[in-house]
């Protein structure tokens, strides 16, 4: 794997970690609505997984997916 596409990567695990962290927020700023509840817990896992997707396609808008030049020579 080319060091272009490891960094490309690491680049959509960070965008999906920005996205979970939004929910846990979600957590934190409506206690009320998104809890430990069954139905709170739907709740936290439907944002969690709206935010991850948005933050994913905003990082594959601003860096495509890179060409996989075969292992580093050298």
């Amino acid at each position: 794997m080319s060091p272009t596409v490891r960094l490309w990567i690491q680049g959509i695990i960070s965008a999906l970690i920005t996205g979970f962290t939004t929910a846990i927020t979600t957590i934190i700023v409506v206690p009320e609505a998104f809890n430990a509840t069954p139905e709170g817990i739907k709740k936290t896992l439907i944002v969690a997984g709206v935010s991850a997707a948005l933050s994913v396609a905003n990082f594959l808008k601003q860096s495509p997916i890179p060409k996989d030049d075969g292992p580093p020579k050298g």
